[in-house]
């Protein structure tokens, strides 16, 4: 009887601790965010700032920009917000910290945009929004639109 009783208390612990260190692991995954941009540069410069302030307050944050429609322009070299400033430097600024940018191919094609007029900081994908739904359903991509 107690060697019964210390076997389910040893399996208790066991599995406590197998759970407990599941916890802690998910614990120290960092946070996968898509910012689906597809309205143009006043959306792009709130898109900024918020992930400016999002690697603030979260550093090891794994952030996926995907834009389409309007929401590449800001991709376009020469690009500037409504104060006349390049986003380049931005781009490159928040690309050094791990940020990717995506844009939309079936958009360069539709608008005749050449993939050669983009940021170096880019990579073209097939689709934008088949990219936001891919990060979701596949990669577990929490979903945010500034």
């Amino acid at each position: 009887m107690f060697s019964t009783s210390r076997s389910r208390f040893v399996r208790g612990l066991l599995l406590a601790g197998a759970l407990m260190a599941g916890v802690a692991a998910q614990a120290q995954e960092a946070i996968k965010v898509v910012y689906h941009l597809s309205e143009g540069i006043p959306q792009a410069s709130r898109a900024i700032q918020n992930i400016r302030n999002h690697l603030a307050a979260d550093p090891k944050a794994k952030i996926v920009v995907v834009t389409h429609g309007l929401g590449i322009d800001f991709l376009i070299d020469g690009a500037t917000n409504q104060m006349e400033q390049p986003f380049s430097g931005s781009v490159a600024d928040l690309a050094s910290k791990g940020v990717e940018f995506r844009v939309c191919n079936n958009t360069l094609v539709s608008r005749k945009i050449d993939a050669n007029k983009l940021l170096m900081e880019t990579k073209v994908v097939p689709s934008g929004v088949a990219e936001v739904a891919r990060l979701q359903a596949r990669e577990g991509f929490v979903y945010l639109r500034p």
